[in-house]
């Protein structure tokens, strides 16, 4: 301990941002900690020695100061002073004041020395974990590209769930069963892009690293992946207005140009396609409706039932809902596979519920409210 200390410490905070002085206090506690109260303890009962452990932090010398009281006559060395000797260091000391003296033992350097090591270590690690949870925080709600370490299976509440854990860097990601794709095959050492849903820091444990929580199924996935693609979401002319996805088979997406001169769904399927095919393969052949937002509900509805062709939109604005008529032949279209996909998306993206009929269904209602009416 001393200047070594101290230069090996200004260098450090060069290196790392890692303040002396953190350390120094650090190391000051853990002294304190580890051989000031172990010695207090072996006083004579009842007697408790005040001592301390000071650094000076200029020139890293190391010190241990008993206070004492100050007594006509010494009975217990460990946390008594006598007035002669405490007059030594201050003639203005009276009996019953407290009167520091120090009383490093010849090996503490060797100690001291032993546990600066100790804290310094741990400093760093506790610098490079710091370090790394700040670098992923901000890359929260983004996209990170990893590699896939491991596949393990675990038992949980609905039965064995497969997590799969992945390499970003210097940091490990975790893909859990319920932010996976299903029907989405992974093998290890596949490279994946995923969603950053949460970075969690070490918590309770120092030892644990920062832990990334990743998603493929997060409808966000499909916005970052867009924005990579499209220059024109990149640079504001293009805004993704609204998305509905379900993961692995289809998503819609509203999209809206802030430049009269630009075509936001062309600008996001991009020449032959290639835009928006490069997000259909990174999501493994998930199909992407892309469509035009509108302020006008009316609008907005008939064109999120694409690729459907609406012939009228009836909307009831208290109840928030639409009632929407399509030509018989496109009424399985509109309605979609996978019991309603297609107008379960749309209501998910619109914000409103939407019921859909057939032209000759709606015929069929008015006939029966006429005919109905005349027998009345």
């Amino acid at each position: 301990m001393g200047e070594e200390l101290i230069e090996a410490l200004l260098e450090l905070e060069k290196e790392k941002g890692i303040q002396k002085e953190v350390i120094l206090r650090a190391i000051e506690e853990a002294l304190n900690a580890s051989y000031c109260k172990p010695m207090a303890e072996m006083t004579v009962a009842g007697k408790d020695a005040d001592t301390e452990v000071r650094i000076d932090y200029e020139t890293g010398r190391v010190s241990v100061i008993a206070k004492k009281v100050v007594v006509e006559e010494v009975t217990d060395e460990s946390c008594e002073i006598s007035l002669a000797k405490a007059r030594s260091y201050d003639p203005t000391f009276e009996v019953g004041e407290i009167a520091e003296e120090e009383i490093t033992p010849s090996n503490f350097g060797r100690i001291a020395a032993q546990k600066a090591k100790q804290i310094i270590l741990q400093k760093l690690k506790d610098y490079e974990r710091s370090m790394l949870y700040e670098t992923y925080s901000e890359k929260k709600d983004d996209i990170v590209t990893g590699t896939i370490q491991r596949i393990e299976y675990k038992n949980g509440r609905d039965g064995e769930e497969r997590v799969i854990h992945m390499e970003l860097g210097r940091i490990d990601g975790i893909l859990r069963q319920k932010e996976q794709v299903e029907g989405e095959a992974y093998k290890v050492y596949d490279r994946i892009k995923a969603y950053v849903v949460e970075v969690k820091d070490k918590g309770k444990k120092k030892s644990q690293e920062p832990c990334v929580i990743l998603s493929r199924s997060h409808p966000n996935l499909v916005r970052r992946l867009l924005e990579m693609e499209v220059p024109e979401i990149q640079n504001g002319t293009v805004e993704i207005k609204s998305i509905a996805r379900e993961a692995g088979s289809r998503s819609k997406i509203a999209v809206f140009s802030n430049n009269e001169n630009v075509e936001p769904v062309g600008a996001c399927i991009g020449p032959k396609g290639t835009r928006i095919q490069n997000v259909v393969d990174e999501l493994r052949g998930e199909r992407i409706d892309i469509i035009k937002w509108s302020a006008d509900p009316e609008e907005l509805i008939a064109s999120s039932l694409s690729p459907a062709r609406v012939l009228r939109t009836y909307i009831d604005e208290e109840a928030h809902s639409a009632l929407v008529v399509v030509p018989e032949d496109q009424l399985s279209l509109a309605i979609g596979g996978n019991k309603g996909q297609n107008v379960r998306l749309a209501a998910k993206l619109t914000g409103w519920r939407i019921d859909i009929k057939s032209d000759a269904e709606v015929r069929q209602d008015a006939e029966n409210a006429i005919f109905g009416g005349e027998e009345e």
